[in-house]
Parts: C-alpha cells; sequence; structure tokens
C-alpha cells in the first residue's frame, strides 16, 4: 500500500510541475501539495 502512495504522490508532484511549466500555477501548486500530502505525510496517515 505504501509502495503505491509512493507512486501516486510523484505522478502528483510531476503532474504538477509539468502544469508549472505550461503556466497553470493555482493547478500546478495544487497538485504539488496533494501529491506532498499523499507521499510522504499520507503514508502515516493512511497507515
Amino acid at each position: 500500500m505504501e509502495f503505491l502512495l509512493w507512486i501516486l504522490a510523484v505522478i502528483l508532484v510531476i503532474g504538477g510541475i509539468v502544469s508549472l511549466v505550461r503556466g497553470q500555477l493555482l493547478w500546478g501548486i495544487v497538485l504539488i501539495v496533494v501529491g506532498l500530502l499523499v507521499g510522504p505525510g499520507g503514508v502515516s496517515i493512511f497507515t
């Protein structure tokens, strides 16, 4: 389960960075924050 959360977090953060590069500032920030919550913080939240 932790491994899947980390993969999801990486995908969200990469998507957020791509959004920032494409000029979608708000959406990029949201994706990065959600990715960080799911990844390092989410592992401890969900387990």
